[in-house]
């Protein structure tokens, strides 16, 4: 598919329709773009005819992308990020360093310890435009939803660059509340007389967050499970709430507060922590200095956040 100014496809007419996909609407799309509603309308009417197809379903609340205009749009869309990217790499410098950066982890983790800890990193890169989206479910760092991830499973996607951050524990939890009210277990089978917290279906964010259920399945002692929830998080505040105990990241001890440990010889199996970005960010100045920051902060707190931090990153191709 070429894309010539004197042809079907020109820049022009693929940024108006880029900005109309995004906005839905031809008078948004207007706004954004600095242009009449009619100069807008007449480009995409224009592209749509060197193309021989609809873009748009035209209703009275809006536009939608037809089929082939959704493979435009996602054509497109790909093609202007990469650009922007490209643009970005060419002009920063560490000390330069700015443009886009979407960092992408785990609810618990990024709502506990991350965001605790960027008011440093956003007053020092205020060029560093940055987007936290915190989510259980990985996103695809190839198709671009992410610049960058936390995560906690090895990643298996080839040609992502990785560094290997550190491990980290998981052990069991209760509120002082709770602690007071049903007493503090001793041993494994003392749970017997105990409530617990566990985690119910959907995304698997680590895993090691069926670690209770099975240490008490292998073990055979009946714990009532009073709560299951499908988030870590959401964990710990039922835990905090005094509803039970709860198997939790160790962070969550340094973070989280209202917490304290129970059966501390009881360690749970270690959580491997990775730093994730493509390769084609591999020269990034926005990717590296924020990579470094992460692993000075993890220093900071690995006296009490267990995370070693490794010294180089590696590059994980297709086997």
């Amino acid at each position: 598919m070429a894309i010539r100014s004197n042809g079907r496809l020109d820049w022009d007419k693929l940024r108006v329709f880029h900005a109309v996909a995004e906005a839905g609407s031809f008078t948004h799309a207007s706004e954004t773009l600095n242009l009449s509603q009619s100069a807008v309308s007449r480009q995409i009417s224009a592209l749509e005819e060197a193309l021989g197809v609809s873009l748009f379903h035209r209703h009275a609340r809006g536009l939608i992308l037809t089929e082939q205009g959704d493979l435009l749009y996602k054509t497109v869309h790909d093609v202007f990020a990469k650009l922007n990217n490209v643009e970005s790499l060419l002009t920063e410098t560490k000390e330069t360093a700015g443009g886009t950066l979407r960092v992408t982890t785990t609810v618990a983790f990024g709502s506990v310890w991350l965001t605790s800890r960027l008011k440093e990193f956003v007053r020092t890169y205020p060029d560093i435009d940055m987007t936290l989206r915190l989510d259980d479910q990985e996103l695809d760092l190839a198709m671009r939803e992410a610049d960058v991830a936390i995560r906690f499973n090895e990643p298996k996607q080839p040609d992502l660059i990785q560094r290997h951050l550190g491990s980290l524990r998981v052990n069991l939890y209760a509120s002082p509340e709770y602690l007071k009210e049903r007493g503090l277990p001793q041993t494994l089978q003392d749970l017997k007389a105990h409530d617990v917290v566990l985690f119910g279906d959907g995304i698997v964010p680590v895993t090691t967050v069926h670690w209770l259920a099975e240490i008490l399945q292998k073990h055979n002692i009946e714990s009532r499970a009073v709560l299951k929830v499908n988030n870590i998080y959401g964990i710990y505040r039922a835990v905090k709430a005094g509803i039970g105990i709860g198997p939790l990241p160790e962070y969550f001890l340094q973070e989280g507060r209202g917490i304290v440990q129970v059966l501390p010889d009881l360690e749970g199996p270690p959580i491997e922590a990775y730093f994730v970005y493509p390769e084609e960010l591999r020269n990034s100045a926005r990717v590296a200095v924020f990579r470094d920051y992460l692993v000075r902060e993890i220093a900071k707190a690995r006296s009490q956040l267990t995370l070693v931090a490794q010294p180089s990153d590696t590059l994980k191709t297709a086997s």
